[in-house]
């Protein structure tokens, strides 16, 4: 297997890889400094979004806006012009917390999760509660806590929700009722060794695979629809943050990456860390939603 470095943009911590078909592009996020980016395969153009703080996640809502999920709230994002509106207050001490891993239903519903992650200091961990937002109901709380939450998607029929618990090494999986976006009979899936690393973002293929970025094991690990291991695929880095499906037949898998926290002695072993990668997987994906307005 081939593993290309489509960008060696040494992001701090690379994240959220969205593929959009219409625009034949890929969107992604660096989380700590701070910006939503644009890549187009085609032609290999660039285009970035400068943020005002931590980006934990965004959705496209397919009008040429976004919205952002910002330590400072959620904000919608002109991305003609880069201007920033305020949607709703953090629902969180942002002190303390961020957005952290963000991803639409088939409904156009954005869920979004939180990362203890405190500006000052070494407080005790705190768990933060699950959202999900939408034009209509606005921010709502939903019933999961995490110190981290990761890995959101969704199996093709819609019915099954994804959700890794970072810190504990947990993918967990809910029953999902699209109409209401409920979610219930909370079970864990799948499990990550801690000398593995820790389960970052994922994508689902049409397969029921769900694939898994092994942050600081630096692997891709596929598990079968039964959470039974498949197989594992070796990267060039450490810290893999997200894959994501993209291409005419989403049959190509982007992962961002971080250089987060490591040692200088680290980067010099990896030189491409916080960069874009991307392979043939061998199979395809299913495509992400946007926000529906």
């Amino acid at each position: 297997m081939t593993i290309e470095t489509v960008l060696d943009c040494q992001a701090t911590i690379g994240e959220s890889a969205t593929w959009v078909a219409d625009e034949h592009a890929l969107y992604w996020i660096d989380v700590k400094a701070p910006a939503l980016h644009r890549y187009c395969p085609d032609n290999e153009a660039t285009r970035s979004w400068p943020m005002t703080s931590d980006i934990g996640g965004f959705a496209l809502t397919g009008d040429g806006r976004a919205v952002v999920a910002l330590r400072q709230g959620l904000f919608r994002l002109d991305l003609d012009s880069g201007a920033l509106d305020p949607l709703a207050p953090p629902p969180f001490d942002p002190g303390l917390f961020r957005f952290n891993e963000g991803a639409c239903d088939a409904n156009g519903r954005f869920w979004i999760g939180v990362m203890f992650d405190p500006l000052k200091g070494c407080p005790p961990a705190q768990q933060g509660r699950l959202h999900s937002f939408t034009f209509d109901q606005g921010l709502r709380d939903e019933p999961d806590e995490a110190e981290l939450h990761n890995g959101m998607a969704w199996s093709g029929d819609g019915k099954t929700f994804f959700l890794s618990h970072s810190n504990t090494g947990e993918i967990i999986a809910f029953d999902y009722e699209g109409n209401s976006g409920a979610i219930s009979n909370r079970r864990v899936f799948a499990t990550v060794p801690a000398e593995l690393g820790i389960p970052d973002g994922a994508a689902i293929d049409t397969e029921g695979g769900y694939w898994s970025a092994l942050h600081g094991g630096g692997k891709l690990r596929r598990f079968r629809p039964d959470g039974s291991v498949d197989r594992d695929i070796d990267l060039p880095v450490s810290q893999p943050t997200m894959p994501a499906f993209a291409g005419e037949d989403l049959a190509t898998l982007y992962v961002t990456s971080a250089s987060d926290q490591m040692r200088a002695d680290a980067k010099a072993r990896e030189p491409q860390a916080g960069g874009l990668f991307r392979f043939d997987a061998g199979c395809r994906g299913i495509l992400r939603h946007f926000l529906v307005c």
